[in-house]
């Protein structure tokens, strides 16, 4: 894991996790690695080692991780497809209706959504 910042918008151990996730989406952490130790995350981000037990839990809960008694926690095989699945999910039901929102309070078109950054940079 690299360098991090938290916010105060939520709870370290729920950013932490969150953290996790996406180092499953983007393929940094794959199927049957293990995830660094506990003490390892608490003592990389001067964290209490129950805040990291606590994210490290539900990642087992949602058996996105798996404990291997003596060994550590390892990511599941199913865990990345899982993962996309909900994310999609929970972008289709969450965020995408307040993107069309806005795309349609701007009348943009689809022409303009789709056409690379550089031109409408070039056009203003």
């Amino acid at each position: 894991m690299t360098a991090f910042q938290w916010s105060d918008g939520a709870p370290i151990y729920r950013q932490l996790k969150e953290r996790v996730v996406a180092m499953m989406l983007d393929g940094v952490l794959k199927p049957g690695d293990a995830l660094p130790s506990v003490r390892q995350v608490a003592a990389e981000y001067q964290l209490n080692p129950i805040t990291v037990s606590r994210a490290y839990q539900e990642l087992v809960d949602e058996a996105l991780v798996e404990k291997r008694r003596g060994l550590g926690m390892y990511m599941t095989e199913g865990a990345a497809k899982k993962l996309l699945a909900s994310e999609r999910d929970r972008f289709l039901t969450e965020e995408w209706p307040l993107v069309l929102e806005r795309i349609m309070r701007l009348g943009l078109s689809t022409e303009e959504l789709l056409a690379p950054a550089s031109i409408k940079a070039g056009a203003q």
